[in-house]
């Protein structure tokens, strides 16, 4: 807990229990009707101070021991246990304050008889644990309250900014490159080869088609990627043409694999962007994937190097580390002699 906050519950528990003490000094002087009341304000003082001193314990136990983080039965037991015995440290302190009080005889009772019996202290007990539980009870389940809100605003901040990267993936999957780019090779091809510009149009409608629709699932089988991704680079061959030469080499027993939407096809693009545009002459992109021990391993070779940090928007990278994180994936970028290596590991 911060200095602020810590100081603030000081405060606020200084209050309560001053308001707690004020309302049985007040209780107490109409009980005793002025005669021999000294002793019950001395009570209620002293049992406020050491309620306030309790509490300060109890909350300082449970937070340094993380109790309120456990399983309810196990933080009740807890709970209950050190109420129990703070209450019975608080009556122990209250009893000898007020037994040195009236031998000292600054205070007295408004009755003769010995103020405590055997009965009399167990009750003086129960009523603490009562008090004592009470604050306890409130003071937990404004923790667990507050806990819960700040959880729900966290999913929901990070909910958020997953949206906020999807917008943007999504964004850089429509940039107006692509396109424009598609389009005018479409433009070209309906006079030169209207066959061929026909399968252009069924392949970019198919390609834009999952950009927008890849937010509507957190999962999609490897076939289905692998699918869109020989769309993706049907549409970009046509603008590459021999610059452009891909292989996918992903066994058919492993097409009902499961992995995010777009993870592949953002490898992909990546690679497209910076490795084959940017090498003269282009090169080969290898697409591999294996089923080692449970985790499906995606691999996209190709020509050039990686990008120094901070060039480029790395936007569809951002947002592939981020939705790995949420699976206990892992994505990895590796140059070897001119060769870019793209791995993803995606628990199955």
């Amino acid at each position: 807990m911060t200095q602020p906050a810590s100081r603030r519950f000081w405060i606020a528990n200084a209050a309560i229990w001053a308001a707690y003490g004020l309302v049985s000094i007040v209780m107490a002087r109409a009980f005793a009707g002025g005669e021999g009341s000294s002793g019950f304000t001395l009570i209620s003082i002293a049992l406020a101070a050491l309620l306030y001193a309790a509490s300060g314990m109890l909350r300082r136990r449970a937070v340094a021991r993380g109790w309120l983080d456990r399983e309810p039965a196990a933080m009740a037991w807890r709970l209950l246990v050190a109420v129990a015995l703070l209450a019975a440290m608080v009556q122990v302190g209250v009893a000898v304050v007020l037994q040195a009080s009236l031998r000292m005889r600054w205070v007295e009772l408004p009755y003769s008889a010995e103020p405590y019996s055997l009965g009399a202290a167990f009750g003086y007990w129960i009523n603490t644990v009562i008090i004592l539980g009470l604050w306890t009870a409130a003071w937990a389940g404004w923790r667990l309250v507050r806990r819960a809100r700040q959880s729900e605003l966290a999913t929901l901040r990070a909910q958020s900014e997953r949206h906020a990267l999807e917008l943007d993936a999504l964004r850089a999957r429509l940039n107006p490159h692509f396109v424009f780019n598609a389009l005018n090779n479409l433009r070209a091809l309906i006079l030169e080869d209207p066959e061929r510009a026909r399968e252009l149009v069924t392949r970019l409608s198919s390609t834009l088609r999952h950009a927008l629709e890849h937010s509507q699932r957190e999962w999609t089988s490897l076939g289905e990627e692998v699918g869109v991704v020989r769309d993706y680079l049907a549409v970009e061959q046509v603008h590459y043409e021999e610059r452009l030469r891909a292989r996918i080499d992903v066994p058919e027993g492993l097409h009902g694999a499961r992995l995010p939407p777009m993870a592949l096809q953002l490898l992909v693009e990546n690679a497209i962007k910076h490795g084959i545009s940017r090498t003269a002459g282009g090169g080969e992109l290898l697409i591999g994937a294996s089923l080692p021990d449970g985790r499906l391993v995606l691999r996209v070779a190709h020509p050039g190097r990686i990008a120094p940090t901070g060039e480029g928007t790395g936007v569809g990278l951002a947002f592939l580390r981020q939705r790995l994180d949420t699976i206990a994936g892992r994505f990895s970028l590796e140059e070897h002699d001119g060769t870019v290596v793209a791995t993803l590991e995606i628990p199955q």
